[in-house]
């Protein structure tokens, strides 16, 4: 988010914008433009050529039944769906979920996840069912062996033949690694379904398209002030920017990078080395098509110093339902949220981090207006 802020409190009378019973339209044509590249939304769903169960009936059917099974784990005491809430936008409201272990970084919410490039908050995977198989052997999550999941099969003969029936594998003759790329695409396939709906954004951006303001109602004049600083002398967009509110790629804008202990969360540089390392990645044998998949991104990601603390900029959609923010959880309200951004410490930056940002200094009155914005997202 670069922040460069002008004289805003003297732009809005300009503008027509000062008081609270103003109706004129206030945007110019250059700022109309960038309104119109946050959509349309939803965007047009495109099965994953990595994964030959995405976009499948079937698979999509039985991944949700996965998505709630506790028995992927090691003491049949988690499922996917424990933190990743269907109630609360597939997140879970906590900084740090400490129910299942000591995590270290903020539960993400799973909407829109089929649009993504990179998954986890260091871009650990490049598919949705590799970031899938993460959770289930992790020693601090589910915890789940082979093992364990091959006597889940053997038990649950129908649970086999489903999986058997909808991926075409003979699972009795596959390795344990197989049988967890199978629970991986299933579950990715079920979460692709996750979109959330269209925003009062979205409302107002369609009707800035088509001249139609009357279907714009919803959108107060407080969140087109704030929409104003965010694509304006703000520059919120040049990182979130497009249908998905994100550039989908990582940024260092200062949050602590310790843990607990004097330990240190390296965000993508560790990342990095995991995606390249992982077996499960789209450069792997276990990527389906490999002659129709986009690989050059995992091809051409090399590890530089400046990855250390970068850590995934987030989609805004649903933001004001997604709390608490950043990769540690450690900003609790969208509110913190602004006011970190209004008093940014720059001295807190990498010497290569986010050069672009500033401090915004907002006022009482403009940070409200940008609140306002936010929560049309």
């Amino acid at each position: 988010m670069k922040i460069l802020l002008g004289a805003a409190t003297g732009l809005w009378a300009l503008c027509g914008l000062a008081g609270t019973g103003v109706t004129a339209e206030i945007f110019s044509e250059q700022e109309r433009a960038i309104i119109q590249s946050f959509g349309p939304w939803p965007l047009s769903l495109n099965a994953d050529p990595s994964n030959n169960m995405s976009d499948n009936n079937a698979a999509i059917k039985l991944g949700k039944a996965l998505f709630f099974d506790k028995r992927l784990s090691k003491n049949n005491d988690l499922s996917c769906a424990d933190c990743h809430d269907p109630n609360n936008s597939f997140a879970d409201g906590q900084a740090l979920n400490s129910d299942h272990g000591d995590a270290i970084r903020n539960t993400p919410s799973l909407f829109n996840l089929r649009w993504s490039n990179w998954f986890g908050w260091g871009g650990e995977a490049d598919s949705l069912w590799s970031q899938s198989i993460r959770p289930m052997l992790s020693p601090e999550e589910m915890a789940l062996t082979g093992e364990k999941l091959r006597n889940l099969l053997d038990e649950d003969r129908l649970l086999a033949s489903q999986i058997q029936q909808v991926s075409g594998v003979s699972i009795a003759a596959e390795t344990d690694e197989v049988l967890f790329v199978l629970i991986g695409k299933l579950l990715a396939a079920y979460q692709e379904t996750l979109v959330s709906e269209p925003t009062a954004f979205d409302r107002f951006r369609l009707a800035q398209e088509t001249a139609d303001l009357s279907s714009s109602t919803g959108f107060s004049n407080s969140a087109k002030r704030g929409l104003k600083i965010f694509i304006g002398d703000g520059r919120c967009f040049l990182c979130h920017f497009g249908p998905m509110l994100s550039n989908g790629e990582f940024g260092d804008i200062g949050i602590s990078q310790f843990i607990s202990k004097g330990k240190i969360d390296r965000g993508r540089y560790a990342g990095i080395k995991i995606l390249k390392s992982s077996p499960f990645n789209r450069l792997g044998k276990y990527s389906d098509n490999p002659e129709k998949v986009e690989k050059t991104r995992t091809e051409h990601v090399t590890l530089q110093h400046k990855n250390w603390g970068e850590f995934k900029i987030p989609s805004l959609r649903n933001v004001s339902k997604t709390g608490p923010y950043m990769h540690n959880g450690s900003l609790a309200t969208l509110a913190d949220v602004v006011d970190f951004y209004s008093n940014l410490n720059e001295e807190r930056l990498h010497t290569q981090g986010e050069a672009i940002l500033k401090p915004l200094s907002l006022s009482d009155t403009e940070k409200e207006d940008l609140l306002s914005f936010l929560r049309t997202l």
